[in-house]
Parts: structure tokens; C-alpha cells; sequence
């Protein structure tokens, strides 16, 4: 009896662990992409200003890895 709470005590810890991995990984990747794409647009648009709306979207691709990360930390959260 003992042995089955302990299993699904660590069973819930490790869900719970990889869904913070899962957010926070993806997080910080797409903070350190967009960092670089952002400061990259910035130095393009001072050349060549018509171009920024365009580099816009650039930008925004990185953040489309933080909601899939959230979507796996979701799916993970609901094994609960």
C-alpha cells in the first residue's frame, strides 16, 4: 500500500517536473531567438526601413515554440 502512494507520488512529481521543463525550456529559447532576431530587425530597418513590417513576423515565429511548449505542458498536467 505504501510502495503504490509512493509510485504515484513520484509519478505525479515527474509530470509535474517535466511540464515545467517543457514551458520553462521552451521559454528561454524563444527569448534568446527573439533577442537575436529582434536586434538583427533593428539594425535592417535602420537600412532599409520599408522592409520592418515584413521582419514583424520574424519576430513573432519564435513565440509559436513557447505555445507548443505550453500545449505539452498542458497534456502532461491533464495525465493528473
Amino acid at each position: 500500500m505504501a510502495e503504490e502512494a509512493m509510485a504515484k507520488l513520484a509519478e505525479v512529481g515527474l509530470i509535474g517536473l517535466g511540464a515545467g521543463l517543457a514551458i520553462g525550456l521552451g521559454a528561454l529559447g524563444a527569448g534568446y531567438a527573439q533577442g537575436k532576431i529582434g536586434s538583427a530587425m533593428a539594425a535592417a530597418s535602420a537600412e532599409r526601413p520599408e522592409m520592418q513590417g515584413s521582419m514583424l513576423l520574424y519576430l513573432v515565429i519564435p513565440e509559436t515554440i513557447v505555445l507548443f511548449a505550453f500545449a505539452i505542458a498542458y497534456l502532461l498536467i491533464e495525465k493528473l
